[in-house]
């Protein structure tokens, strides 16, 4: 069941929202559902849907099964400020 939902934004969120949603090809109220979505449901759920940046970004970077987060970040940060 749709509903209606009325919020107050100031003009220039409302216009980079309008632009963004028409660069993806999108619409608005389809971004505030999947937001609002994300926000209330958890990752394992059935349905659920990450925004469209994380989808955009996924798969990206492909790392070794047991890559060692905290080792590579403690090299970098000891690099980082010898």
């Amino acid at each position: 069941m749709e509903a209606k939902l009325t919020l107050k934004l100031n003009e220039n969120s409302i216009s980079r929202a309008k632009e963004y949603v028409s660069s993806i090809g999108s619409s608005l109220s389809a971004v505030v559902q999947g937001f609002f979505d994300s926000l209330t449901s958890e990752k394992d759920a059935p349905g659920f849907v990450y925004g469209p940046i994380v989808s955009e970004l996924s798969g990206l970077i492909h790392l070794e099964k047991d890559f060692d987060y905290k080792s590579n970040y403690a090299s970098y940060l000891e690099q980082k400020y010898e």
